[in-house]
């Protein structure tokens, strides 16, 4: 399993990805890497390959609360483009998911958690609610490992 971490970690809550991933590394758990990540759509592509289960962790804007959790099993159902944040990157996460679907080149399981975000200002903290989310994904992530079933 890979757990891709995405964001840019001195950027308020686009930190989300890289320390969801950072903490989840901290767990140890067998057959679990992990990858922080800025998010450029192709390079992600290339990243998730060869591996089995893919789990992508990144900021979402969709209008819920800050902080609220949203799952996407990537390999079932298309990902709502217009919620995750590009920065820099035209082709970002969702369109990298979506090329990978075209080209048959997505990983057998790929899930990807969102948090709603809130602040994106540089050198901003995570706000609280966010933090909170980002604090309790890491054990919902471990309980979806492979040696946890």
């Amino acid at each position: 399993m890979l757990v891709i971490g995405i964001g840019h970690p001195y950027r308020g809550d686009d930190a989300i990805g890289p320390r969801v991933a950072e903490a989840v590394a901290a767990l140890g758990l067998p057959g679990v890497e992990t990858l922080p990540h800025h998010g450029e759509g192709s390079d992600l592509m290339e990243r998730w390959q060869g591996h089995e289960f893919v789990v992508l962790v990144d900021a979402v804007v969709s209008g819920a609360e800050p902080g609220t959790v949203t799952w996407w099993d990537a390999v079932a159902q298309p990902l709502p483009k217009s919620i995750f944040p590009k920065g820099s990157h035209v082709f970002g996460v969702a369109e990298a998911v979506e090329m990978g679907r075209l080209l048959g080149r997505l990983p057998p399981r790929m899930l990807i958690a969102g948090i709603e975000a809130k602040d994106f200002a540089m050198g901003a903290p995570l706000t609280a609610a966010v933090a909170r989310a980002v604090e309790a994904l890491p054990a919902a992530i471990a309980k979806i490992a492979p040696q946890s079933r």
